[in-house]
């Protein structure tokens, strides 16, 4: 197994994603061969289930973008699903403390590092290295959303087997009592140059979930780990942009040519 993501993140080289809840292969085929460097196939809030995670991983094959699945909680049962149908690491909602982050990775390792059952399916059809290689190469990513991560971050970011902190900005503006995507309060920015700090003292990478109108501030602060919008909003987004423009077009008044 060799997972493209983790190495361009080895060599300090800033990666680009989006967020996937809409569950058809179709919609990752074509975001991966956009050239996103990976897909978050979002399980926490999205309806995706596992047969529908399996075909939409199997739409990117050969693509060079790499899956990573969000599951519905740091649930070893469900990581080691969403792993033996293909996942190459999973973002993990929520983690909070060094023992979930332990938990998490523990999770995806086979023992004796960790406590993951032998059964990788899909995951090894195609892959005879695959055991001998997915401990080192699965990635887990610890989602960070609440103070108490923050506060907690550079114990977390300790753990062998974490690779990277990912911000999770509205719910972590939501838990810190702010006002929803109040992204410019002091305290939040606060909150993020701590998690930057932790990440450089760890050197290991930390990202945050972006917009088309932030994504450079993100990278020019120092997140190289970045997704941008998601698929759902591309697609309202683009309609919207179409819609009113025709709009805008009958508001304008138009003669039909006979």
């Amino acid at each position: 197994m060799k997972n493209r993501l983790k190495e361009k993140l080895l060599n300090k080289q800033a990666v680009i994603g989006t967020f996937v809840a809409l569950g058809h292969p179709d919609v990752t085929e074509m975001m991966a061969g956009l050239g996103f460097d990976w897909l978050v196939l979002d399980a926490e809030h999205g309806p995706l289930g596992y047969e529908t995670l399996q075909r939409m991983m199997q739409a990117m094959n050969g693509s060079g973008c790499t899956p990573i699945v969000r599951p519905q909680w740091n649930d070893m049962v469900t990581i080691k699903r969403v792993l033996d149908i293909g996942a190459h690491g999973i973002l993990v909602p929520m983690v909070n403390t060094r023992e979930e982050a332990e938990y998490a990775a523990r999770a995806c390792k086979y023992p004796p590092r960790g406590v993951r059952g032998v059964g990788p399916r899909r995951a090894a059809f195609f892959d005879r290295d695959y055991m001998a290689t997915a401990d080192d190469e699965i990635m887990v990513i610890a989602q960070i959303e609440t103070p108490a991560a923050v506060e907690n971050l550079n114990e977390i970011l300790q753990v062998d087997g974490i690779d990277a902190c990912y911000v999770g900005p509205f719910d972590l503006s939501r838990n810190m009592g702010l006002a929803f995507s109040d992204f410019s309060n002091p305290d939040f920015l606060t909150a993020l140059d701590i998690v930057l700090e932790s990440a450089h003292k760890a050197t290991k990478p930390a990202g945050i979930f972006a917009g088309q109108d932030n994504i450079e501030w993100a990278v020019k602060k120092g997140f190289i780990l970045n997704t941008l919008d998601s698929v759902d909003t591309f697609l309202m987004r683009a309609a919207m942009s179409a819609l009113k423009k025709f709009r805008n077009v009958v508001k304008s008044g138009y003669e039909i040519d006979t």
